[in-house]
């Protein structure tokens, strides 16, 4: 029997099903992201799982060690998945067979499961159908969009007038029959039977996370540098590939700090156990309070666990797999991830960048140069005797450094460099990030506006207590391209255009990364204050030529007019015989010298 044909003995077709529509996403995660590894943390080794709806190839590879049976609607879908899977049902909920299963899984939401070519359940059908297959014990995992999410606010094209062809349906807050909020879903599985028992914020995207962080725990921790460093990097690390109103990073931390990041999250997962039976281990076993993909593909998803001493990191690791990486990691000349470093408890404090920020926008000098000195001053305590900085320490840059009071501490320290580098080049390094974020993110500071990326970093130098050359800056400049490619797995030639736009930043420029209108404006705003400024310099300029000359004009009047009187000429006669006279003296002085030296050669 050939793959192929194994394959469509497991495919089976109640009816209903979409022969000509997939639902897999083109755009992938490499090993599933954070959905992947949470899934595989909740399934237990042996159990039966219900995948309903689409989900990447790379999940059901986490749950090799499960039984899985997928729901899906759209038959090439179910013919690229059949070979993972034990069993596929095509054709929507309806054609669900009655069997319970230990882990229900709807990580594409509940409108993704339904077909249309099959008999309409609506929301709360489907819910049910679901619901009815969890065992006693078991528990479901489902997704739900937010109405009200980030990536609707920074989007530039209205939700409402989405003509793709993947919406069949537009769903939002007018629609009574969908959740609209946490609670709103809470409210609907109790409903259902079910106990909801934790729910995970998606960010900066519902379809593919790369980052989940648990509701609660971001309600409570709002000035968290975990959470802060989390959404900044999973919003600001290429969500999105074309322009947005405004900058997500910007307004998902400032949600996290007003206490609504939770709320105002793309989208949710919700974890629910079914009371009765024995207990899935995935309902009282340790869930993770963080799970984000940093860094390049295969390196695994970032985990925080909470324990009873506070959050401790944690690593899980990817799965093998014959499809090919999202992107080359070939370069591992300045950094490298130690996997071993991910067992200790997670720092405290808030991060440094967004005090520093706090601190700029509301011009205090003071506290920017206690931070700066501070900083300066524990990286010069990690140093060794040649001033020489290794590992995490060498990549603390202002936004992977926690601060509480007077204690500075590396955030996340798996990432380590390669080789020691010199102290001056760190700091530079760490103060070149947070100038460029400055001036190019259009935040208001306290210094000139014509200084560029260099030059704002050689006064935050002198405010750390340490004097920075622009040859220093480079240097620094240069490393923070380097760590960069390895950070992200680029290859030489990336990291060589890397280094050349990050060599070129200009305060004029918008920030790197996706561009919203909003700093767009901001960029074009300061750029137009740049040309008035150099407009008014070169009017000043030739001002003061124009005067010059006319200065000039009338001194050659009056030199002119003077040479011409009778006055000038009576003079001129007057001196011209006095300096003939002035002449033959001199001439006459050296004729004696000359005619004394001979004789006085001949006394000696």
């Amino acid at each position: 029997m050939t793959t192929e044909t194994a394959s469509a003995g497991r495919i089976s077709l109640p009816g209903g099903e979409m022969l000509a529509w997939s639902d897999l996403p083109t755009q992938r995660l490499a090993d599933g992201g954070p959905l992947a590894a949470l899934a595989a943390r909740i399934v237990p080794a042996g159990a039966r799982v219900l995948l309903a709806g689409p989900h990447e190839p790379a999940l059901l590879n986490r749950l090799a060690h499960a039984e899985v049976t997928c729901l899906l609607r759209s038959h090439p879908d179910a013919v690229a998945l059949a070979q993972r899977a034990a069993a596929v049902v095509v054709g929507g909920p309806g054609g669900l067979p009655d069997d319970t299963y230990d882990v229900v899984i709807a990580g594409a939401g509940l409108d993704a499961v339904e077909s249309v070519e099959g008999t309409r359940f609506g929301w709360n059908g489907v819910l049910a159908r679901l619901t009815a297959a969890v065992r006693p014990g078991g528990v479901l995992l489902l997704r739900l969009d937010n109405p009200l999410g980030l990536h609707r606010l920074v989007d530039t094209s209205a939700w409402y007038a989405d003509r793709n062809d993947s919406a069949w349906a537009i769903g939002g807050v007018l629609d009574r029959a969908h959740p609209a909020n946490r609670e709103q879903l809470r409210d609907r599985l109790t409903d259902a039977g079910l106990l909801p028992t934790a729910c995970w914020a998606a960010y900066p995207t519902v379809g593919s996370p790369t980052a989940l962080l648990d509701a609660d725990q971001l309600d409570r921790d709002a000035g968290s540098g975990l959470f802060d460093a989390v959404l900044h990097g999973a919003c600001a690390g290429g969500s999105t590939t074309g322009p947005v109103l405004q900058d997500p990073a910007r307004l998902a931390v400032d949600a996290l700090h007003a206490g609504r990041a939770a709320d105002l999250a793309p989208g949710w997962l919700l974890l629910a156990r079914r009371p009765g039976g024995p207990a899935s281990p995935a309902a009282d076993g340790e869930l993770p309070t963080v799970l984000a993909q940093t860094g390049p593909p295969g390196i695994g998803v970032l985990e925080v666990l909470s324990g009873p001493s506070g959050w401790r990191w944690g690593l899980a690791a990817p799965t093998t797999s014959n499809e090919p990486a999202a992107a080359p990691f070939a370069s591992r000349e300045a950094a490298y991830r130690d996997a071993d470093a991910l067992s200790g408890p997670v720092p405290s404090g808030r991060l440094l960048r967004t005090v520093l920020l706090d601190a700029a926008l509301r011009r205090d000098l003071a506290t920017l140069r206690a931070l700066l000195r501070g900083y300066a001053g524990w990286l010069a305590g990690q140093a060794d005797d040649d001033g020489r900085i290794a590992g995490a320490a060498a990549l603390a840059s202002t936004d992977n450094v926690v601060v509480d009071g007077d204690r500075y501490a590396v955030l996340e320290p798996s990432w380590r460099a390669t080789a020691a580098l010199p102290g001056d080049v760190v700091l530079a390094r760490g103060l070149w990030r947070f100038a460029a974020d400055l001036l190019t993110g259009g935040y208001a500071h306290p210094w000139s506006s014509t200084l560029d990326v260099a030059g704002l970093t050689v006064v935050l130098g002198g405010l750390a207590g340490h004097d920075l050359a622009r040859e220093t800056v480079a240097q620094a400049v240069e490393a923070e391209a380097a760590i960069s490619a390895a950070l992200h797995g680029l290859d030489s030639d990336k990291r060589g255009d890397l280094a050349t736009r990050l060599h070129g930043i200009e305060p004029t420029d918008p920030p790197i990364g996706a561009h919203s209108y909003q700093q767009l404006r901001e960029a074009w705003l300061r750029q137009r204050e740049e040309i008035s400024r150099l407009t008014s310099l070169s009017r000043w300029n030739d001002e003061l030529l124009t005067s010059r000359e006319r200065a000039l004009r009338r001194a050659e009047t009056t030199i002119g007019l003077l040479s011409g009187s009778l006055s000038y000429r009576v003079g001129r006669l007057a001196i011209t015989p006095a300096r003939l006279a002035k002449r033959g003296a001199r001439a006459a002085k050296r004729r004696a010298v000359w005619a004394l030296a001979p004789r006085q050669e001949e006394q000696q």
